[in-house]
Order: structure tokens, then sequence, then C-alpha cells
């Protein structure tokens, strides 16, 4: 007689991490007026990457409702654009358009990626939540009168700022790239738990739409890496934001959740997706990840390459003239880019080059700039790119490895030496921290500011602009604007 087995279904309680993201999103206060100054800096900067990936065709081909003509009452108003979609589809746009190009902000931990991604998810539930209540016209000022909602910009501050932290305190020791999952999983997750908050869920419903974040398949890492890099990368975090959205209003409508998501032996995502690795947190979650947010602020480039691309632009004038006699070109830098950004042979499109540590250092040396445009075609096909690219040897200093992991430094440095064919060679030039980092902030946000109002300029109106501009240089009247108010300022014909 064969014996008998079965499972034991004895429902457990909720996994203690699903607990505690829960409660921080439902109850915990922010105190801190760093990480609210910081979150206007960083909704300002979000909103102007977006403005500016407008001018790509590859972005915008993926905007509006996914049936054209499809009319959305109380919609989400993408902004830039004359869309109005649901708020699937508007979290999916939003997100999109702020991580197209590669400079929004970013986080570097065990694991990094983009808090500001979420910002999808964010303000597209929020616009929905206000004009369901309180419908205004588009174009309607930004009056300071809270809508019937009671959605205001404070709200999405308050929201960013969690999500920020969700996002960030799990990448501080849970290495999702190390298995081959995308850092979007905690895009995923941060905009299911902040949606479900904002949507009006409970604590348990949060602890439900966080259970289905954790266990609805992750994506794979292959579309940023050699040989598969491509544009894929740029629309994840819109993906993994919308996903969330979808997830909060399943909940809400009654969707149950599963209790142990991440510890169910053999079935659970711990044990499926991640190496049998538990998921670690070292910090009770507060404000800390968005007031050390790293700004991306000179360069559209993967952040590991950021200093490397201003010791590349202090070089200029120095090799400018003398590109056909260098010989090598040595990059110093951390393991990390080694890792994810430091390729050879062909680079196939824009998103495979601004992954390219040694296209992101070859294009400052030769033009003294760096710009999204450089990563179209028309650049690339410079022979001197890929001639400075074939000359240049990467080598990690371990220093720079080690204080890129420290907690009290987290610098992101880089080095480039230049040396030429007669035996001379220019200075080391060496950044360990850069201009987006907290340590800068004095030097970086009057650039933020600057960098805003240029790529605003280059969508909207000068009536828009100014209006714009007013409202953010007003805090108190910003944080107090209703949602829908603030979006319609964003919209064109």
């Amino acid at each position: 007689m064969s014996a008998h087995f079965a499972d034991a279904n004895v429902r457990p309680a909720p996994d203690a991490e699903l607990v505690a993201i829960a409660d921080y999103v439902d109850a915990a206060p922010i105190t801190s007026a760093e990480a609210y100054e910081t979150a206007r800096y960083c909704l300002m900067d979000s909103l102007g990457c977006a403005m500016l990936a407008l001018q790509y065709p590859a972005c915008v081909r993926h905007l509006g409702p996914i049936v054209a003509g499809t009319i959305v009452p109380s919609g989400v108003r993408v902004p830039g654009t004359s869309h109005c979609v649901d708020p699937v589809k508007g979290a999916f746009d939003i997100g999109c358009m702020i991580r197209w190009l590669d400079f929004n902000d970013t986080w570097l931990a065990a694991e990094w990626g983009h808090p500001s991604d979420n910002l999808g998810a964010i303000l597209a539930v929020a616009d929905f939540l206000c004009r369901r209540c309180s419908p205004r016209p588009t174009g309607g000022e930004a009056s300071g009168v809270k809508g019937a909602s009671g959605v205001t910009i404070r709200d999405v501050l308050t929201a960013m700022i969690k999500a920020h932290e969700i996002q960030g305190v799990l990448a501080l020791e849970n290495s999702f790239n190390r298995v081959g999952l995308d850092h979007v999983i905690l895009v995923k997750v941060a905009s299911t738990a902040v949606a479900m908050k904002m949507m009006g869920g409970s604590r348990s419903q949060i602890i439900d739409a966080l259970s289905h974040a954790w266990i609805d398949g992750q994506s794979l890492r292959t579309y940023r890496h050699a040989p598969n890099a491509g544009p894929r990368k740029s629309w994840a975090a819109g993906d993994a934001t919308s996903r969330a959205v979808r997830l909060a209003m399943w909940t809400m409508q009654g969707e149950p959740g599963l209790p142990s998501a991440l510890t169910a032996p053999k079935w659970g995502f711990q044990d499926v997706l991640f190496k049998g690795n538990p998921i670690k947190r070292s910090r009770p979650y507060g404000s800390y990840v968005m007031e050390n947010v790293l700004f991306k602020i000179s360069f559209p480039a993967e952040f590991h390459a950021q200093t490397a691309a201003e010791c590349a632009m202090k070089l200029h004038p120095v090799v400018k003239d003398r590109l056909d006699q260098i010989e090598r070109i040595v990059l110093t830098t951390q393991e990390s880019a080694i890792r994810i950004i430091s390729k050879t042979g062909p680079l196939h499109n824009p998103a495979d080059r601004d992954h390219s540590l040694q296209y992101i250092v070859a294009i400052p040396l030769i033009f003294g700039r760096l710009t999204a445009d450089d990563y179209e075609d028309k650049i690339a096909a410079d022979p001197r790119i890929d001639a400075l690219r074939s000359k240049m040897q990467v080598v990690e200093d371990p220093r720079y490895t080690r204080e890129y992991l420290e907690a009290d430094k987290r610098s992101i440095a880089n080095a480039v030496q230049v040396f030429f064919k007669d035996g001379s060679a220019t200075q080391k030039v060496e950044v360990e921290y850069p201009i987006g980092h907290r340590r800068r902030r004095s030097e970086g946000i009057p650039l933020l500011v600057k960098k805003f109002e240029d790529n605003i300029a280059t969508r909207l109106s000068a009536a828009q602009i100014k209006a714009i501009l007013e409202l953010f240089n007003d805090h108190a009247r910003l944080e107090a604007t209703p949602v829908d108010a603030f979006m319609n300022l964003w919209a064109t014909a």
C-alpha cells in the first residue's frame, strides 16, 4: 500500500514584510521637511524628463489609448499631450515618458533603480480620483482650492516619499539583478502599495494587493544587457507601474490576497524566483531614500557612468584636437559599472548606447557634450566614436567598489586618463560624487531647475511654462493644488 501525502491547507498569517510595508503606507507620518523639499524637485525633474521624451517618436508611439479613439470618462491626462486615458494606461504613459531617456532620478545599492518611476501610478491614480469626484475643464487654472476628492499635490509628494522609501530600502540588501530579475519589480511593489492607499484601501487590502505584486511573475533583465539591450528598458518601468494600478483596482474590487506570497515553501517568491534567499531589510521605513536620492542633472546616461562623463568633459579641451594621436584611454571604475555597462562590439540602438560606459565617455571627449540626441543613429555613425571605444581599457579600482557600497559614502567614482602615441598623457581626472549626489545638492539644485526649464520649453507654450514655473516657486500654493488642476496645466491640443 502506498503512503498518503497531502498538503496542510492551513492559511498562515501574512508575511512579515507585506505587513511592514502596509503599516508604513497606511499609517506612518512623514515629518521630514527635507524629504518634502526634495520630492518637489523630484516631481519637477520627472515631468521635465517626460516633456523631453516627447521629442522622440520611439517614445510617443507607446502613448495614448490602446484602441485609438477610445474616450474614457473622467480619464487621466497624459502631460504634454491631448490624451485622456484610463488610469492603468495613464500610469504606463506617464511612467514611460519619465523613464524613456534614462534622465530621471536614481538609487544605487545592492539593487539599483529609479524611484521616480512610481510617479506614473501616483499621478494617474490621483488625477483619476480628482476627476471622478470634481471634474474641471482642461486648461483650468491651478487655483489652490481643494477639490471634492481632496487629492492635492501635497498628497502626491507624500506618496512619492513613501514609494521612494519602499523601493529604495528594499534595494539596499536585496539584489534581484543577481538572479536575473529586473529592478522594476520594486517599482511594481512600491506603486501597488501607494496606489492602494490613495484609492482608500484598508491595511488588509494593501497587504492583499502587495501579495499579488510579488507573485505576479517578474521581468528578466535581458533587455538591459549585451547582446539584447533595447528600448524595452525604457518602457519597463511604465509597464510595472501600470500593472501596480491594475492590481490595486482588482483588489479594491474584492480580489483576495495570498498571505505567504513571499515565504511559501516551494511555491513562494523566495523559493521560486530568489534562489531560496529571504527578503531582507536592515532599516525601518521612513524618508531616508527621498532625502538621499540621486538626480541625473548633466547627462542622460546610466548612472554608474555619470562621473565618467564628467571626467571626459573636463578632458575635452585637452584632447579634442589630438584625437588621431591617442594610443589608449584608461577608464577606472567600480565593479558595478563593469558588470552592467562595459561592452565592446557594435551598439545597435540608442538604448544600447546609453548603457555603454565606453560610448558615454567617447561622446564628450569628441564633442564636449552628452545629450539624448547623441545616442541617435546620426551621431553614432561618426567613425571617431568607435575608433575611441576600441582604444579604451576598463579597470576596476577596489576602493571605488568599496566606497560605492559604504552607507556613509555611496560614491559613484570614475577616472579617465588619455595616453598619446608620443608617450605623453593627460592627467588622470577623477570624480567621486556626481553632481546629482546629496553631497553636491547646493551645487546641483540650480542646475536641476535649469534642466527643468529647458526640458519643458521643448514641448509647452510660453503661457504654460510661466504658469508652471510660478506654481513651483510658490510651495504652499503648489502643495494645496488639486491634482486635476495641476495636470490641466500640462495638457496640449
